[in-house]
């Protein structure tokens, strides 16, 4: 199996552009035995060039044009890291990721792109490129909203007059028409015609242009932009609410920095798609040179690249044969027109039709399609003979990772209740967040311990997640965070791998700790089936720590976090959540809650929402205190994509349990009981001061919620 091989080998793509997706797409078909993948990009998502001008021209959504990279790499095995590569180590092959320490490698390829953006005055502040492709269409979507609401005139300006000038002005200016305006759309080019199409594809283009009303200025050099307008030398200036650079494709800049063979930034590679001097890097797409055969930067090459690069790669991790890559010297330009309509050029021949645009989606379509119809991951299959409760436990779907592979609560209570009762300095024990231990100068310590088996692939965010879900019970009884110690299953590696990967999870352990003012102190590690990561943690406080039975009748309850991380991990794990969805919610998942905490740091009773769910918290403090709860269902927080998730029937498998666990009166919710990893805060306390409390958590760029009240009595939980 798979799973028996250890791990020797780093793989890891830098980009997340075409060639890379394509390869995502196999490597996940047939991953190779023993290498570990790794996917560094800025965003979870990765927009396709093709679709571009059909979105901003409002023919299809986001959705529709963008490559969903977490469930890529999911599907692919791969660890996702989102941020933004700026330097490259080729002695020590390590690459420098943005906010985050440096990532080793074995074998790497670069597939970022190129961008647009000019070296002239006022554009950073006052122009967008329109390469990146996503923060240009990011910006022309809140732009077009403007207009719409009449806070921006429909004014446009487009420098360079390339096909990919032409084709987005005249995007833009359908849009703007069908939107009801009267767009103002002009295109700057330097030269004396429309370039990079023939003569019969550049008379079409103009007529085209000429019908949705965009003005052209030829042997325009712009000196200037401004934020109304655009200055040209020797011509009157362009009004401008938007300016939109697409003259020429540029390296980027920090590719020039490294001592990367490059041209002018771009970096040179051989046949084999091999960086040139170098056996371990590769590199690909708009930002690669191919000297053996100069080519327009297109995607059409980097799509039809893509087979030989994942080749090429598995070939170097392994010790095999490298192919070469032969390009095609002509190519089909399909070209948008705004409209649906399409133009067609090749061998000098140019069309312009309806149907060509309906031809041009297909393609498109079907790009799309491949990389986002994704087989479903089968489970492992069960024995024909197996013993009795076998088939119950196994057919509802893959074991979760973090809090959603908890026992459930209610055995978790009846194996605690044989430990006997706290004596000595042990002022509480099991039952709590945290034991608590009477210091000897005075004043109190507690003590906990968690750990979670690994939701994703990356070490560096199952690390951040563990530590905020481990001090999540510091936190909750309004202790300061001390010590820490780490316990460290890793799957089989390699002694580099090995070193690489604790190195990578003690860099971000410290950081987690270090902002929480405790220390890392140490910790155990050992080999296992699966990456799982856990920390015991300690803390201390001058008075007697906030428990789960200090509520009174008449507090409200106080949420920091919104529920439903569990449905989202648990659609993850099965390639179903969107990327954007999963991606967020990680993000939530692995920042601190100090700041809350110590806001919070008066209640009456407080705990944290994990495993056991939103409802069997609020049922553990009511238990405690002897209260019952009244929730608001309107105001408890969710995360966003949860809802939807949870309508479609995915859940934790901890989820049966947790609602037999905790029952709720009124309309039932599963996202009630979704266990949490590591989840908000939970705070009883006098409506004044859950007032306060929320205007402190705001000033402080925290959220909180007050999701309902407690009542003298007792009983289930009732919803409202």
């Amino acid at each position: 199996m798979q799973a028996d091989i250890p791990l020797t080998r780093d793989l890891v793509l830098v980009g997340g552009g075409h060639a890379h997706a394509l390869v995502l797409k196999a490597w996940g078909m047939k991953p190779l035995a023993g290498a570990r993948l790794t996917v560094i990009n800025p965003g979870p998502t990765a927009p396709y060039t093709g679709m571009l001008p059909g979105h901003v021209a409002g023919h299809y959504g986001r959705d529709d044009l963008e490559i969903d990279l977490v469930r890529l790499c999911h599907f692919a095995g791969a660890r996702l890291i989102l941020g933004k590569a700026t330097a490259i180590d080729r002695a020590a092959r390590q690459i420098t990721v943005t906010g985050r320490g440096p990532v080793g490698y074995d074998v790497a390829s670069i597939d970022i792109g190129i961008t647009a953006r000019m070296d002239l005055a006022g554009f950073a502040e006052h122009a967008v490129a329109a390469k990146p492709l996503d923060v240009y269409a990011a910006r022309w979507r809140g732009f077009l909203e403007q207009v719409a609401r009449g806070e921006m005139p429909p004014e446009v300006a487009v420098i360079g007059g390339g096909v990919a000038g032409c084709e987005l002005a005249m995007a833009m200016a359908h849009a703007l028409q069908s939107a009801g305006s009267a767009p103002q759309v002009t295109v700057i080019e330097q030269g004396p015609e429309i370039s990079g199409v023939g003569p019969r594809a550049r008379a079409r283009l103009l007529r085209e242009m000429a019908r949705l009303g965009i003005t052209l200025r030829l042997n325009a050099t712009v000196t200037g932009i401004e934020a109304t307008r655009v200055q040209i030398d020797g011509q009157a200036a362009v009004p401008a609410a938007l300016c939109v650079g697409a003259a020429g494709a540029f390296a980027h800049e920090w590719i020039r920095q490294t001592d990367l063979p490059h041209n002018d930034g771009f970096i040179e590679v051989g046949p084999d798609l091999g960086v040139i001097g170098d056996p371990n890097l590769f590199a690909v797409g708009d930002c690669a040179h191919m000297g053996f055969a100069p080519r327009p930067k297109a995607g059409v090459f980097a799509v039809r690249a893509a087979p030989v690069l994942h080749k090429n790669l598995r070939a170097a991790l392994s010790g095999g044969r490298r192919r070469a890559f032969k390009p095609q010297k002509h190519y089909l330009k399909l070209i948008s027109l705004g409209g649906r309509s399409a133009l067609a050029e090749k061998f000098g021949f140019a069309l312009a039709a309806p149907v060509l645009w309906r031809w041009k989606d297909r393609i498109d379509r079907a790009f799309m399609d491949k990389l986002g119809d994704l087989p479903v991951m089968q489970s492992a299959a069960i024995p024909a003979e197996v013993a009795e409760g076998v088939h119950e436990i196994m057919r509802d779907r893959p074991l979760c990772g973090g809090c959603g592979a908890k026992v459930g609560g209610g055995v978790l209570a009846e194996a605690l209740c044989a430990l006997p009762e706290a004596t000595g300095d042990l002022v509480t024990g099991a039952g709590d967040d945290a034991a608590i231990l009477r210091q000897p100068g005075g004043g109190f310590q507690v003590l906990s311990t968690d750990h979670l088996r690994a939701l994703i692939p990356d070490p560096v965010q199952m690390t951040r997640i563990a530590a905020v879900h481990a001090l999540g019970d510091v936190w909750s009884m309004g202790a300061a965070p001390q010590t820490a110690l780490a316990t460290v299953i890793l799957p089989r590696l390699s002694p580099t791998l090995q070193a690489r990967t604790l190195a990578e999870i003690m860099a971000a352990a410290r950081d987690v700790f270090g902002q929480a003012g405790a220390q890392l102190v140490g910790g155990h590690t050992t080999m296992g089936a699966e990456l799982t990561i856990g920390f015991t943690v300690t803390g201390t406080r001058a008075t007697m720590p906030i428990t789960q039975s200090g509520a009174q009748a008449g507090d409200v309850l106080l949420l920091t976090r919104p529920i439903g991380a569990g449905v989202i991990m648990a659609a993850h794990m099965q390639g179903l959540a969107p990327g954007r969805v999963v991606a967020a919610t990680l993000e939530r998942m692995q920042t601190a809650q100090h700041r809350e905490a110590d806001i919070l740091a008066q209640a009456h009773a407080m705990t944290d929402v994990t495993g056991f769910g939103l409802a069997g918290h609020i049922q553990m403090m009511c238990r405690a205190s002897k209260l019952c709860a009244v929730l608001d269902h309107a105001a408890i927080p969710i995360y966003d994509g949860a809802r939807a998730l949870s309508d479609q029937g995915i859940a934790s498998i901890l989820l049966p349990t947790n609602q037999a666990d905790a029952p709720v009166e009124g309309q039932s919710d599963p996202l009630l009981h979704d266990p949490q990893t590591a989840g908000g805060l939970l705070a009883a306390l006098p409506r004044d001061a859950a007032e306060r409390a929320l205007t402190a958590l705001e000033a402080a760029g925290c959220s909180g919620h007050i999701i309902g009240a407690l009542e003298a009595g007792d009983g289930p939980i009732r919803l409202r």
